[in-house]
């Protein structure tokens, strides 16, 4: 008996993360929020997501997706990127009490080594997406 509720205190010690509603489902076309010259994204993949049978995979803010630049310069369209998501429509409770929410789903495109490709960010930055990402939170100009 003791051992069991000591393997169960020990599954709890992980981190604590809030539960986010995702929101932004497989092949939605999301903006570009910085500066590469990307305007529209398609989320293609979500990455480290355990699903349901049947069940599309999707994404909320801080998650890392991988997508394809719809939208854009020639060099850039047609190529596969990593990207986090910054901001979602569907609002998002804090601890708090508070919900929120933007006008429009956007993501910043990064490098694989976690370093964001622009050096801008056009809007806000949702606050669970600049404690996840440090250095996406270093380049944003206003993080609600």
């Amino acid at each position: 008996m003791a051992a069991r509720s000591r393997a169960v205190s020990a599954k709890g010690v992980s981190e604590f993360k809030l539960y986010i509603t995702r929101s932004i489902p497989l092949n939605a076309i999301i903006t570009c929020a910085d500066n590469t010259g990307a305007k529209t994204l398609r989320v293609i993949n979500v990455t480290r997501y355990h699903g349901r049978l049947s069940r599309l995979p999707a994404a909320s803010i801080g998650d890392h997706v991988t997508v394809v630049v719809k939208r854009g310069p020639p060099e850039l369209r047609k190529q596969s990127f990593g990207a986090v998501i910054i901001r979602q429509k569907y609002a998002v409770r804090r601890v708090s009490g508070q919900r929120v929410m933007f006008e429009d789903n956007a993501a910043v495109i990064i490098t694989p080594e976690g370093d964001m490709k622009g050096t801008d960010i056009k809007g806000p930055v949702a606050a669970e997406a600049a404690e996840r990402w440090p250095r996406i939170a270093n380049l944003a100009t206003m993080i609600v």
